[in-house]
């Protein structure tokens, strides 16, 4: 796994994607930058630009974060168990750097039935 200097990141990236890549915080719904964007391309860390999502899994949830039903390869993306907030989650992260994404549920559409739910301040996108 790719390390960085958390010192050069506070200066690389804006408060909200530090907190939300490092520090495992949430944007508020309908606030970040990618929730509603229907343009063409692919969804990449923003911290070490690995390609992660393709617009074309991506799709509204009405959570107001950007929802995606697979990555663009199973091996992009590491699951972890989260059990904070008193809630027993699936966290998704980043399998190059490690980079906090978001959570996965078992709620989202056919053909995988499962509803990546993810930061928009962890993403960086490249229009096609």
């Amino acid at each position: 796994m790719v390390t960085f200097d958390k010192a050069k990141l506070r200066q690389q990236l804006t408060p909200l994607q530090y907190d939300v890549c490092i520090n495992k915080g949430t944007e508020r719904p309908f606030t970040g930058e990618y929730w509603d964007n229907h343009e063409t391309g692919v969804y990449a860390c923003v911290i070490c630009g690995q390609p992660l999502f393709a617009s074309g899994t991506k799709y509204d949830s009405r959570t107001g974060w950007p929802s995606f039903w697979a990555p663009i390869q199973k091996e992009t993306v590491r699951e972890e168990e989260d059990r904070s907030l008193f809630m027993r989650r699936t966290e998704v992260e980043c399998s190059k750097c490690g980079s906090h994404l978001g959570h996965v549920f078992e709620d989202g559409p056919k053909p995988t039935g499962l509803r990546y739910c993810i930061n928009s301040a962890s993403l960086r996108f490249h229009p096609e």
